[in-house]
């Protein structure tokens, strides 16, 4: 027992991946390449929008109540999906998730065959709930299940890193596999229009919804927990579980709610989560509105867009690990680059005014960046305060509360364009935001102490 003991006092900063191994990294490189394929069957109909608009003649407040059943369904999935992968482990928990996702997203082919489908969904302005009929009601319908299936992702991302990861190195796996979600987003604009063009619409939504099962075939035979895998060394097994023990207890959700810790997290993604989904499903909507490109010129701007934030996310992780590393505090290390990068986000109250492609294009790219090292954070502060077995139902309530806000302006951005037309009033919304939502989680947890939860 001796040498195990001193492995795991070995400093990270002189272990390699000879002395200590390196398979908790394929685990992470699994998670990075579901989050590629989840984001890849979640953009496709953002870039799609103006052809599915053309065709179906969607108004922009249609637009907006089929981003927004996605959104509420989101919303339902999260709050259960952190519950479910806590009971049932992540194994068989992620599996479920895919497969249900991967259906739907193939289904949005067939969204406009089913003309007497009704769907109700509701307007912000005035507020009203309203009947969506026809393929606005197929696309909305094809929406919600995958956001039922989509949400169990991070849930049971966030806690495969918890069990996977000692703490000082969460954040950076955390950026490593979040960067996977601007993988996804920045491969999309490079096939989808091909595809489209080449094969119709249709095709789009089946060629990247059947990437999914792919995945399966990789999960499943190479997923098990660390202290049942076969493949993991007693050396590595031992540094994974250098952090202090915790109780393996379930923590039933009641005793969650009332900690500030939970509304921290929840509060951030609340506030925060609904900007990047203004990215990802409005920018090829701004592009064309803006600047005037189309399906066969819009891929360039959103690859760079997409490129420069998977850096911001795998930078943001690395950040507040190297600063960890050199001695801070997990509590400074951490709110100072949610900091830098809330500072990041703020010049994207310019982009609607510039009339230059590329410079509108380098301020959205920063933004994005910016909020992808933001949510490699801000996740990561889950594992900082609660222990391993209440990880995947406060990222599920938080989620929860991220999907809450991106219903919210999903109708609103619908709202502003059907109104004015402008995107200068959305993107002001989005250059404050983060530094409000800093504030309010400083003053929730000013020293991202644990959670006091009684067994």
């Amino acid at each position: 027992m001796k040498p195990l003991a001193a492995e795991k006092e070995v400093p990270v900063t002189q272990t390699g991946k000879t002395k200590v191994g390196y398979f908790r990294w394929v685990v992470c490189a699994l998670l990075f390449f579901a989050a590629t394929i989840n984001y890849i069957d979640r953009q496709v109909i953002g870039l799609l929008k103006n052809t599915l608009q053309e065709e179906f003649k969607f108004s922009e407040l249609d637009y907006a109540a089929i981003v927004f059943s996605f959104q509420l369904a989101y919303a339902i999935g999260l709050l259960i999906a952190g519950r479910v992968m806590d009971k049932l482990g992540t194994r068989k928990g992620f599996a479920l998730a895919l497969v249900i996702w991967s259906i739907a997203a193939v289904a949005h082919a067939v969204a406009n065959l089913f003309p007497d489908l009704q769907v109700p969904s509701v307007l912000i302005n005035p507020p009203s709930i309203v009947m969506l009929t026809g393929a606005a009601a197929g696309f909305a319908l094809a929406r919600f299940v995958l956001g039922l299936g989509e949400a169990g992702n991070f849930p049971a991302s966030i806690k495969t890193v918890a069990e996977w990861f000692p703490k000082k190195e969460r954040a950076l796996a955390t950026g490593i596999f979040n960067s996977g979600t601007n993988v996804g987003a920045l491969l999309t604009p490079m096939i989808v229009p091909w595809i489209a063009l080449h094969w119709g619409w249709q095709w789009a939504f089946v060629a990247t919804g059947a990437i999914g099962f792919l995945w399966l075939f990789f999960w499943l035979p190479l997923y098990r927990p660390p202290s049942e895998h076969p493949r993991l060394s007693p050396t590595e097994l031992a540094y994974i579980q250098s952090d202090p023990p915790e109780s393996a207890a379930p923590i039933p959700w009641a005793k969650l709610f009332p900690h500030r810790q939970t509304w921290a997290f929840t509060i951030g993604k609340f506030m925060t989560d609904p900007i990047w989904w203004l990215y990802l499903f409005w920018i090829p909507d701004f592009l064309h509105r803006n600047h005037g490109l189309n399906l066969t010129s819009i891929g360039l701007p959103i690859v760079i867009i997409y490129l420069v934030a998977d850096v911001g996310s795998i930078g943001g992780g690395w950040l507040s690990s190297s600063l960890i590393k050199r001695g801070w505090s997990v509590n400074r290390a951490r709110k100072t680059a949610m900091l830098v990068c809330a500072l990041a986000v703020v010049p994207i109250v310019f982009a609607a005014q510039v009339s230059n492609l590329w410079l509108a294009v380098a301020l959205v790219s920063l933004a994005a960046a910016a909020h992808q090292g933001w949510s490699a954070n801000l996740f990561t502060t889950t594992s900082d305060m609660f222990p391993k077995q209440a990880v995947g139902s406060v990222v599920g309530i938080g989620g929860m509360g991220g999907a809450i806000g991106g219903m919210l302006i999903s109708l609103l951005v619908g709202a502003i364009l059907q109104t004015t037309g402008s995107y200068v009033p959305i993107f002001i919304i989005a250059g404050v935001t983060y530094l409000a939502a800093l504030l309010i989680i400083h003053l929730l947890v000013p020293k991202l102490e644990s959670a006091k939860i009684a067994e």
